[in-house]
């Protein structure tokens, strides 16, 4: 998982000018004085724990955080499930399914407690969802099949989706030929039904009836809706008259957040309109850098050290707009789905062909060639010696 990273300071050794790069979180943001509040986590059981608190002052802010998971309140999801935000969740996740795939090996566990370990569950029915799912049923097959025979068979893989369909976004028939392929990889679906509760050993759902049911698992990872980090929350406060959603900071055409002064927000933490989407959030940090750098350009072509460039975006500037190049997701089993724009339609396609324009897409939006030589090398790795089961 660490071939999709780029390290920032590498980023910054190619830049002209002089970039400071922080790494700490930002607690706090003092829009009337222009000032940072940062914390220093310790990332490793060696440090001391976290440093005193520093503070910066910036001349513009762009607000970038994107969200964090949201619960809806579910009692025990935080304490219990297993997320997919990043890195530390992936190797959660990794260390779980292994302790109960190991678990469930010994002799002298009962029938009834080697199905709830065996029994790996999904929250969620987005793309996100349905990759995980489509990417467990490989990983099960491929490999742990080898190394476990005896419980391959019995391992069992459940979706949850609270919506009458998964993938609510893609064409009727894509959500057809996912369901269609999940059942042939015995990946159950059940929609309409949403989890009320999460135990550490069962979780508790509102079925379509509306009875309940106590369902038993190994694994459960929770793959549905996002909200705002804390920080967001704490500028949306400082300008409580104008910011009146509580998922986000709300921004006009130019990403300007409303009710602000020189802040602007990108990406999942900015309500623009648009959906929180991955390549909305890069559209959006690529358009605002263009045009940061232009103006800046310009102010110091014409001599002018002090130009608004606030204001200067929305005279020397178009709007953003967002321009949907579509949506891929894999479901598993070497197959993918695409609902691609083409003039003023969309084509759809499924299968292994679109698997394969799924991978070659995949790793054309990864950041740099070093990122895109790292993956297409774990995957050359993956065909010929399988996917590493070892323990960390």
């Amino acid at each position: 998982n660490r071939s999709i990273m780029e390290p920032v300071r590498l980023l910054m050794r190619h830049k002209s000018r002089e970039v400071k790069f922080y790494e700490a979180e930002c607690t706090d943001i003092d829009a009337e004085r222009k000032e940072l509040t940062l914390v220093r986590r310790a990332n490793s059981e060696d440090s001391k724990g976290d440093q005193e608190p520093v503070k910066i002052n910036y001349d513009y802010l762009v607000v970038g955080v994107g969200g964090t998971v949201n619960t809806f309140g579910t009692p025990g999801v935080e304490e219990n499930a297993c997320f997919l935000k990043e890195m530390g969740d992936a190797r959660k996740i990794r260390r779980r399914l292994m302790d109960s795939i190991e678990s469930a090996a010994f002799a002298d566990v009962s029938d009834a407690e080697r199905d709830r370990l065996l029994h790996m569950v999904v929250v969620g029915g987005g793309p996100t969802g349905i990759e995980y799912a489509g990417e467990l049923h490989d990983f099960l097959q491929d490999d742990l099949s080898q190394w476990y025979p005896e419980l391959a068979k019995k391992i069992q893989i459940t979706l949850i989706e609270a919506l009458p369909n998964v993938l609510p976004a893609f064409d009727k028939k894509l959500i057809d030929y996912t369901q269609s392929t999940f059942k042939e990889n015995q990946i159950t679906i059940l929609t309409r039904t949403m989890v009320k509760e999460v135990k550490e050993k069962s979780f508790i759902v509102q079925n379509p009836d509306g009875t309940r049911s106590d369902i038993p698992y190994g694994l459960l990872v929770w793959a549905t809706g996002i909200k705002a980090q804390p920080v967001v929350d704490r500028i949306r406060a400082q300008f409580a008259q104008v910011q009146t959603n509580g998922r986000g900071l709300l921004v006009d055409e130019y990403l300007r957040v409303k009710g602000a002064r020189d802040i602007w927000a990108v990406g999942d933490c900015a309500l623009s309109g648009y959906a929180p989407l991955a390549q909305v959030a890069s559209q959006q940090g690529k358009w605002l850098a263009r045009r940061l750098n232009s103006l800046a350009t310009q102010a110091a072509r014409e001599g002018k050290t002090d130009a608004d460039v606030f204001s200067l975006i929305e005279e020397k500037s178009r709007p953003f707009k967002y321009s949907s190049q579509g949506s891929l997701a894999y479901i598993g089993s070497e197959k993918a789905i695409a609902d691609l724009p083409f003039f003023n339609r969309n084509i759809t396609a499924g299968g292994v062909a679109t698997f394969w324009f799924w991978k070659s897409a995949y790793v054309n939006e990864l950041f740099s060639l070093r990122n895109s030589t790292l993956v297409v090398s774990d995957w050359v790795k993956r065909f010929f010696f399988g996917r590493d089961i070892s323990r960390e």
